[in-house]
């Protein structure tokens, strides 16, 4: 190997200058001729000390000689002056081709003549020229081989003449195979070649335009190839320019990025991924890296390096830290809504079982200020007072006296039905009362609150909202229709389930009042839909709803009462939801009225307690 880099150095410093930097293909068509020519002009001086002397007439041959070797002197020159082995080469094989043929001719020997020497015509020419001249080079030689020499010297010797012709076709076939084979591996290695470059230079512009940290460096930790990213971090931490071969984090690098080095690249020398963010001190500007180490594996499987990735993740790091400070900000706002729709709840809740306690109120006040027990009382009382001393002979022969017994008889079933009312509407208010109170005891300290579960007749309990809505429904003309197919006994949070009821007959009594017809009916059913479902309906004749209000029914703040808030059914089916039920609505449209249901899990619940 060591001769052969000679020869080659030796032959390139014969060549141009312009060919030593051109393609392989021409550089070694320009050294194989510089060698040929060398070789023939060692043989023409063999030709001279060999063949010159046997000849009958030593003159012509001195003469072809002497010409062939100007000749290959001239090709030469040429290739010197021309820069290319094209016309040199044209130069040197036809100088071969008449040189061989002329000196056979004045050979002793001209019948056997066939010298290998011959062998050399197609292999130049198809190597340095081309199939096509080289054919035609290797035919001019064949036809003198095998039709010349016999001609002029008789058919002594024209087995072997016609053997060597064909070895000449032969080995311009072959020489041509090579040469062909020779082309496309140098044309699939051209192709190679540019789609290699081509992706190597994607790849580096790729690298060289990403703000990301990229670099590679070998087992010894010396670094390969590297990004301008890596350039700009590596001249603020050390100072300098990171260098290709040698070691990426030398002694003087800051002991805390020293130390972390050697830790982590131990363990990707040991096949491991490591991953970490820094935070180098001596950076400009502080900034948050995201630094990856990954092994690079040989086909053994052996690590032979590792490849370093870093990116910049300052602004993330400060996102997340806002994003967390937004995030405890919404936490804060969330809990204020939420506690302001509690108290909206709270609220709403109350007020529609204060309007009960405010119609029980004013029927009571109402009852009192009619009553006229206290006036009749207090003369029946004064006439006693008048006669106590006389009291036998008033109530025996005073005509007023004698009124008097069946006077209080009769005033005392007078107090009787109104202390009957009283006590009625004093029942009626105390359940309002209660209710307000179990509203309250549910929201306390802003938490969801586990009714008591208890188990009541579904029908019973629709009874007492019917009765805490009475006077209103009695008062706005509307009739009430109940369907109950049975008594169902069902386990429920039976202020939870009252809340529901309420606000449903409110909305039926509203809607109805609003309507303005004169047959208004509110229907109340019951019935088991199936072994484990139990439906409540709250159904109305009234002013119904549209259609594209119907999905906004339950969202709070909606509403399509003029003075209402939209929260009566929000917090219905939030309490419908805690209890396992569904809410839903259902209406044909404007004026066609509305059906509300509630679905229990009549068995589920029953289960769960």
């Amino acid at each position: 190997m060591l001769m052969v880099s000679r020869l080659l150095r030796v032959l390139d410093a014969l060549l141009p200058a312009g060919m030593r930097g051109s393609c392989s293909e021409e550089l070694g068509r320009g050294r194989l001729l510089v060698a040929a020519l060398g070789v023939l002009l060692l043989c023409d001086v063999l030709f001279f000390l060999t063949f010159v002397p046997q000849a009958r007439s030593p003159g012509p041959l001195i003469l072809v000689g002497t010409v062939c070797a100007v000749g290959y002197a001239a090709a030469f020159g040429l290739l010197h002056w021309s820069g290319s082995s094209r016309p040199a080469a044209l130069l040197m094989c036809g100088m071969l081709t008449c040189g061989y043929a002329v000196s056979t001719l004045n050979s002793r020997v001209a019948p056997t003549s066939a010298h290998p020497f011959c062998m050399l015509i197609p292999l130049l020419s198809v190597y340095l020229l081309g199939p096509r001249p080289g054919f035609f080079f290797t035919l001019v030689t064949c036809l003198h081989v095998g039709v010349l020499l016999p001609l002029l010297f008789g058919a002594s010797a024209w087995a072997r003449n016609y053997s060597t012709a064909f070895c000449l076709m032969g080995a311009w076939a072959l020489t041509c195979l090579l040469i062909t084979a020779r082309n496309h591996a140098n044309q699939a290695l051209e192709r190679a070649l540019r789609s290699l470059r081509e992706h190597e230079r994607k790849l580096t512009s790729l690298l060289e335009n990403t703000e990301d940290i990229v670099c590679s460096v070998d087992a010894r930790g010396r670094l390969i190839a590297a990004n301008p990213a890596l350039g700009e971090m590596y001249r603020e931490l050390l100072g300098s320019e990171p260098q290709p071969g040698e070691i990426l984090f030398p002694e003087t690098t800051p002991p805390s990025v020293l130390r972390r080095w050697v830790a982590c690249s131990s363990q990707v020398l040991a096949g491991k991924r490591v991953r970490f963010e820094a935070s180098p001190s001596r950076l400009k500007r502080p900034r948050v890296l995201d630094i990856s180490l990954n092994p690079v594996f040989d086909l053994s499987g052996s690590v032979v390096g590792m490849t370093i990735f870093g990116r910049d993740i300052t602004e993330r790091k400060e996102a997340e830290t806002k994003l967390g400070e937004m995030h405890r900000s919404l936490l804060d706002v969330s809990r204020q809504a939420g506690m302001a729709e509690i108290a909206t709840g709270v609220l709403h809740n109350v007020g529609n079982a204060l309007n009960s306690v405010n119609v029980s109120v004013n029927l009571l006040a109402e009852r009192l200020h009619r009553s006229r027990v206290h006036p009749g009382l207090t003369r029946a009382t004064h006439l006693l007072g008048e006669h106590s001393a006389d009291l036998g002979t008033f109530l025996t022969e005073d005509p007023r006296g004698r009124q008097l017994p069946e006077y209080l008889r009769t005033l005392t079933g007078q107090m009787s039905r109104e202390r009957s009312e009283l006590l009625d509407e004093v029942h009626t208010l105390l359940k309002s009362l209660d209710h307000i109170k179990s509203v309250v005891s549910m929201q306390q300290e802003h938490a969801r609150f586990s009714g008591v579960v208890e188990r009541l007749d579904v029908t019973g309990l629709l009874d007492d909202a019917l009765r805490l809505q009475a006077v209103s429904l009695e008062r706005g003309g509307i009739g009430v229709r109940r369907e109950y197919t049975e008594g169902f006994l069902v386990r429920v949070d039976r202020h939870k389930l009252l809340q529901i009821l309420l606000n449903l007959l409110s909305n039926a009594r509203h809607s109805l009042v609003e309507s303005g017809r004169p047959d208004k009916v509110l229907t109340i059913r019951v019935q088991r839909i199936s072994d484990e479902r139990l439906r409540i309906a709250v159904a109305d004749n009234g002013v119904g709803i549209a259609p594209e209000d119907a999905p906004r029914l339950f969202t709070q703040g909606f509403t399509t009462k003029k003075d209402g808030h939209g929260f009566g059914l929000h917090i219905s089916a939030l309490a419908a939801a805690e209890m396992d039920a569904f809410l839903s609505c259902a209406s044909e449209g404007r004026g066609q009225g509305a059906t509300f249901t509630i679905e229990l899990p009549v068995s589920g619940e029953e289960s769960r307690v």
